[in-house]
């Protein structure tokens, strides 16, 4: 049997080889992606060890967890020694304890330290994402020495656009760029060209204010030091990118109160997108219970003027939607960092300003439809409960994220339905004690 049949009986064709042995690594894994874990290992055990882990490393943490599962232990471990530093912990830390325990009597004894190290720190902080494969100087050598020792350590390094400058004790005293060095005097000392006291973060520092600071400085890196100011790992800029994305989605999956999943929607399962969902719609269905008992106990009211009820679904739909305006721009501004809990007296002035002639453009609206349907008394009470359920939405939809943020809890989960249930028992209770009112008068 000739090559070519050979692959075509294992449904390997001539295009996917080629495009797997010379395509960008990740278009390479686009095309592995959802092929079962043994035509994809066919793939990749051919490849140089090299190539085969940046392919690796470019599939989704649910593909490399399947296909990792299928892969021999030796070759699995081999693919692993070539990954960086983080994306290693990270493969290691989706399989199961005797996955891992099989696979630790394969790893090299720098990669098992290097794994037991960054797993040990806590999930979301700066040392769950950080690299150990930094290029570090020190601080009494000289330009002459400083290049060629980037050149020797340059290959095992994930970035050496700017490297770490540490003392005696490990500490990081500077940073200095590379085309620095490249431009100095052969004889300069590195303490004269680094930049003294660079940016950087502690192990415990949240990951999503990483990426604000690297952010905001604009540095391909930033470094983690631990409580003695010891350098520990870097943070890349595509790793606080990665990081960021996850904070995002999980943020989005809040605001619809829906509980946080790791995989995506397309790889989640029935059972997993049930159970995320579930636990906050039951908890609504008793929140809109205070709906259902307002509207009982106007029942009375309701008889005298059944086109009260027309307006109900238009006015608490309102007062929720201006609620979640104010959630989401609250929620988000708290996420970057735009405002703090110590901004709440102003922003409620600020948002009660904005929310007046928001709830009195929307009571214009409402008065004619009042006025056709039920009268002056129903034009009444429908646009004077326009205005007041708008404005009072508002209020709560900004609110809910700084009083959860004061509770220690997630602001996200102060949008979307939340607000809208909270929303819908006021307003209910908000029209109709004004219907009666204008009614009786």
């Amino acid at each position: 049997m000739s090559v070519q049949d050979e692959r075509a009986a294992r449904g390997i064709t001539e295009i996917d080889a080629a495009l797997i042995r010379s395509a960008h690594p990740a278009d390479a894994a686009a095309r592995l992606e959802g092929l079962p874990a043994a035509r994809s290992w066919r793939y990749l055990a051919a490849l140089p060890a090299a190539r085969r882990a940046r392919i690796f490393a470019h599939l989704p943490a649910s593909t490399q967890a399947a296909l990792a599962r299928f892969i021999p232990p030796p070759a699995l471990a081999g693919i692993m020694s070539h990954m960086d530093a983080d994306d290693r912990a990270d493969l290691f830390n989706l399989l199961s304890p005797d996955e891992q325990r099989r696979l630790m009597h394969h790893l090299a004894a720098e990669d098992r330290d290097d794994i037991s190290r960054l797993e040990a720190y806590a999930e979301e902080t700066a040392a769950a994402i950080m690299t150990s494969d930094y290029a570090t100087l020190g601080s009494a050598m000289t330009a002459r020495e400083a290049i060629p020792e980037l050149r020797r350590t340059a290959p095992d390094k994930e970035t050496i656009y700017r490297s770490c400058i540490l003392d005696e004790d490990g500490r990081l005293v500077g940073s200095v760029r590379l085309h620095t060095l490249v431009l100095a005097d052969d004889e300069t000392p590195i303490a004269h060209l680094m930049e003294p006291a660079p940016v950087s973060v502690t192990t415990a520092t949240d990951r999503e204010e990483v990426a604000r600071l690297i952010a905001r400085y604009d540095i391909p890196a930033i470094a983690v030091v631990d409580e003695k100011g010891r350098l520990c790992g870097i943070v890349t800029h595509d790793d606080a990118t990665d990081a960021m994305q996850a904070e995002t989605t999980g943020d989005f999956q809040k605001i619809s109160t829906v509980l946080p999943f790791a995989q995506t929607v397309r790889e989640a399962g029935i059972g997993v997108l049930y159970a995320r969902r579930i636990v906050w719609l039951a908890l609504l269905v008793f929140g809109n219970l205070f709906s259902g008992a307002g509207i009982a106990y106007f029942e009375e009211i309701i008889l005298a003027c059944v086109s009260l009820v027309f307006f109900l679904p238009l006015l608490i739909d309102s007062s929720g939607n201006a609620g979640s305006q104010s959630a989401t721009l609250m929620v988000r501004a708290l996420a970057v960092g735009d405002v703090t809990l110590a901004d709440w007296r102003s922003l409620i002035l600020r948002e009660l300003a904005v929310a007046a002639p928001l709830g009195a453009t929307m009571a214009v609206v409402v008065f004619p439809l009042g006025a056709a349907r039920g009268g002056l008394d129903v034009a009444l009470a429908a646009g004077t409960t326009m205005f007041l359920v708008v404005a009072v939405g508002s209020l709560v939809g900004m609110s809910l994220p700084f009083l959860l943020s004061r509770l220690k809890l997630d602001p996200a989960t102060a949008s979307g339905p939340l607000v809208t249930t909270i929303s819908d028992a006021v307003g209910v209770l908000v029209h109709f004690s004004i219907a009666s009112l204008f009614l009786a008068l």
